[in-house]
């Protein structure tokens, strides 16, 4: 959502914006389960409440630890929105609510892993906020996203699952010297949303850089794949949809 305005989010709209596009995903796109990187506390409370009683939540927020190893969490830049977080909005109720371990920078902000079951489809869900490259000041040279994919991959059953989020990665491949933090899950076991084949790795950009950032990966079946801007951050929004059959 791009609520965090310090992380390069000036100029995404403000919170009201952000509030109509999310509420837009659910009575225009018709999303039943939103995962959310980057969003405001309380902007993913405005948005439940306007969405009525059937509308759940639950919320993460971002940790900045110093040096000394004391921990603050991150707040957006209007009172109202309180702390910045992840967080997962899904009209059934949310069960099994917990955080995925995996490492984090030492100095630095910690994102994490957020997962639940879904109960109506009884679905396994999990959003993630993956560390960029060189987040840890004390450590520039230290990459996270091996052992948080790890972590996510493994937080999941193979079937039964959607998971995914902003992964701050491309995908795997000759032109990505990143693709080994990718584990043997994601695009195997489970299939990414806009993967058309077993060796396919392609997908549309998702992020104002040009580049593939966000994915969701399933056990289920796909039925469509999208990409839409919804001009209210600098990341596009992904919508997946899914037999739970």
């Amino acid at each position: 959502m791009c609520g965090v305005r310090q992380w390069h989010c000036a100029g995404t709209g403000s919170p009201e914006r952000k509030q109509r596009a999310l509420t837009g995903l659910v009575t225009d796109s018709g999303a039943r389960v939103v995962l959310l990187q980057e969003a405001c506390a309380g902007d993913v409370a405005a948005v439940r409440r306007s969405l009525g009683t059937s509308w759940h939540t639950a919320f993460r927020p971002y940790l900045a630890r110093d040096a000394a190893g004391r921990t603050t969490p991150v707040r957006c830049a209007e009172a109202a929105g309180g702390e910045a977080g992840y967080a997962i909005l899904a009209g059934y109720p949310l069960a099994s609510v917990t955080s995925v371990p995996a490492q984090q920078p030492a100095v630095g902000v910690a994102r994490g892993i957020l997962c639940a079951t879904v109960e109506a489809p009884g679905i396994r869900v999990c959003d993630a906020h993956l560390s960029p490259a060189h987040s840890d000041t004390a450590h520039p040279g230290w990459d996270f996203r091996d052992d948080q994919l790890k972590a996510l991959a493994a937080a999941v059953p193979s079937r039964r699952t959607v998971y995914g989020g902003d992964l701050n990665v491309s995908p795997p491949g000759p032109r990505n010297p990143a693709s080994w933090v990718w584990p043997a899950g994601p695009y195997t076991v489970q299939r990414e949303c806009a993967q058309t084949s077993a060796a396919s790795r392609a997908g549309r950009p998702t992020h104002a850089s040009g580049h593939k950032l966000d994915y969701l990966f399933t056990g289920l079946e796909r039925t469509r794949c999208t990409v839409r801007d919804l001009t209210a951050s600098d990341h596009s929004a992904l919508l997946m949809r899914v037999r739970t059959g």
